[in-house]
């Protein structure tokens, strides 16, 4: 027996109240019943269930009949809830599309109206964490920024970031550009490689000017750092301005002048066979500009070792010079 003193609401996001709900349930369970059937299961005024009865069927969730006592017969709920649920989610469209016109609007009004409040500043290790993370999943397009050392999280590229892949998953781009300083960091390879199967779009650069992050084009995130801080502890929130335009321009010049980082297929090498893993992840790095310095810390091996793979890697592939190695695994297309 329905009763609107249980108060379900699973059926309030489309529109529906507890008693809508409460006599809708009831007239599905019995298939069809008059008004009467309707109050005793209910414990509604005769009133109340007669209106809520025609709301329904105005829904298109039941229909009446023409016979006396009038009854109320439910329509399949796959058919009628789901055609409510689709209305639902063009009207939700709608209101998308009306939110980011209001947005357009809202950040040509206040660039100039409170100047004060374009820049927030985050103090706290803590602070500064909670925040990026706020921002990353309030992302809706893409992310952008400049990654490089130090970072306000002491894991950092020991392993992948969970909002990230989570995003990516869903369809959101992130696109990222590395300083050379990140090739000796232990586990950025395999870091940044989590990424890029998931589909992280990565470059190297030398010299980035700063940390970075962009969402979107409402927001981002500047670490600020002195001269021998060793984690983030602070950082400039931007808001929609000329400054949050202007870092985005940046960003975008610094991305088409950087070097993609690309994943080795592990293709087959001819006589050779197919490339081994570590020589695959070795190839990946010195495409990436990695020295054998670099190299050795990604991969936990000495320098020696790096130079001896080196040398196998000009063997198997003819090769003279690194920048060869590059140019014929590019045309195997280990790269």
């Amino acid at each position: 027996m329905a009763d609107i003193r249980q108060g379900a609401g699973v059926l309030e996001a489309i529109g529906l109240g507890h008693q809508d709900e409460a006599v809708y349930d009831a007239l599905v369970r019995r298939t069809q019943a008059t008004v009467s059937e309707i109050v005793h299961d209910c414990h509604l005024p005769e009133s109340a269930a007669r209106k809520i009865l025609q709301s329904l069927v105005t829904l298109g969730l039941a229909t009446r009949s023409t016979g006396r006592p009038t009854r109320y017969v439910a329509v399949s709920p796959d058919s009628s809830l789901e055609a409510i649920v689709r209305e639902r989610e063009r009207a939700l469209h709608d209101v998308r599309s009306h939110v980011r016109s209001l947005m357009d609007v809202y950040r040509a009004n206040t660039r100039f109206a409170h100047p004060g409040e374009l820049i927030e500043v985050i103090s706290g290790r803590d602070e500064v964490n909670h925040r990026w993370v706020q921002m990353q999943q309030n992302t809706r397009a893409q992310m952008r920024g400049f990654d490089r050392p130090p970072y306000a999280a002491p894991q950092e590229h020991t392993e992948s970031n969970p909002i990230e892949l989570n995003l990516l998953r869903r369809g959101v781009k992130y696109r990222v550009v590395y300083d050379t300083s990140v090739l000796e960091l232990p586990g950025w390879l395999d870091d940044v490689t989590a990424g890029m199967q998931h589909g992280e779009q990565a470059r190297i650069a030398a010299n980035l000017p700063m940390k970075l992050a962009i969402s979107d084009d409402r927001l981002a995130i500047i670490p600020l750092l002195r001269a021998g801080d060793s984690a983030v502890s602070a950082s400039y929130l931007i808001h929609p301005s000329p400054l949050l335009d202007a870092l985005v321009a940046l960003f975008e010049a610094i991305w088409e002048r950087s070097v993609p980082v690309r994943l080795t297929e592990h293709a087959a090498g001819g006589a050779g066979g197919e490339l081994p893993e570590d020589e695959a992840r070795l190839l990946t790095l010195l495409a990436s500009g990695a020295t054998d310095k670099a190299a050795s810390r990604a991969l936990g091996w000495s320098e020696r070792t790096v130079q001896r793979h080196i040398t196998r890697l000009m063997r198997r592939l003819g090769a003279q010079t690194r920048f060869q190695i590059a140019m014929e695994a590019t045309r195997r297309g280990w790269l």
